[in-house]
């Protein structure tokens, strides 16, 4: 029998190509609003984004702050009249719609789903963009939950996102579940403070940094389906 019966899988960039459906979606949206679209736009947009979720990780603002700030503060760089809560409502409709899955990810749901064991995404990701992805991917036939922070009302790493996504599951054993991510401070750091093992999902075997600690590191999905069976 597998060590583990419940997957938690984490969606971006462990099984979505974010960065691809990002630029197209950010690129849509800034032309609909009538704001300037070039390779600037898109590094700074891409820092600004990334601080505004690490301090939703950390609990500091909320997603809803997060989605306005993020096209405020470009605007305050680039310039632009939009309206930055009307612009993040027009990019999470488009970002549902940009689903591509990463290389050889529909293959590893579909290896995952024979396995018999209980599968479930676990993202921080905007409910409609995740749910649009999800679906438009195939991926619902394979994984048939999907639990989204906004939804839970907590947050990757909070322990209290991971006691929901248990309690839902049904699990009362945590040692026979495991959390796979490529976040480092979100994925691997939340399965640490919620009592879960975790696969850190590490393909360009990046260096361990920070106060995580991966029960098991992985580089590819076939290392991650050797762990699991």
């Amino acid at each position: 029998m597998p060590r583990y019966q419940t997957i938690l899988l984490d969606a971006d960039m462990t099984l979505f190509d974010f960065s691809r459906s990002e630029r197209e979606a950010l690129r849509a949206t800034l032309l609909a609003h009538a704001l300037p679209w070039n390779e600037g736009m898109l590094a700074d947009y891409t820092k600004i984004n990334a601080a505004l979720w690490a301090a939703f990780a950390r609990g500091e603002i909320d997603q809803d702050f997060l989605g306005a700030e993020r096209f405020a503060a470009l605007m305050r760089i680039h310039g632009g009249r939009a309206d930055p809560w009307q612009v993040n409502h027009s990019y999470e409709l488009a970002l549902g719609e940009t689903a591509y899955l990463l290389p050889g990810a529909l293959e590893f749901c579909r290896a995952l789903a024979g396995l018999g064991l209980t599968l479930a995404i676990a993202t921080n990701g905007l409910p409609a963009a995740q749910r649009g992805r999800y679906e438009r991917t195939g991926l619902d036939r394979y994984i048939p939950h999907l639990f989204i922070s906004m939804e839970l009302g907590a947050r990757k790493p909070q322990p209290a996102f991971f006691d929901r996504v248990c309690q839902a599951l049904g699990v009362q054993d945590r040692g026979s579940a495991v959390m796979v991510g490529d976040g480092l401070d979100t994925d691997v750091l939340g399965g640490n403070r919620a009592g879960l093992d975790t696969i850190w999902y590490n393909p360009g075997r990046l260096p361990l940094t920070g106060p995580a600690r991966p029960t098991h590191t992985a580089a590819s999905y076939d290392e991650i389906l050797s762990l699991l069976s």
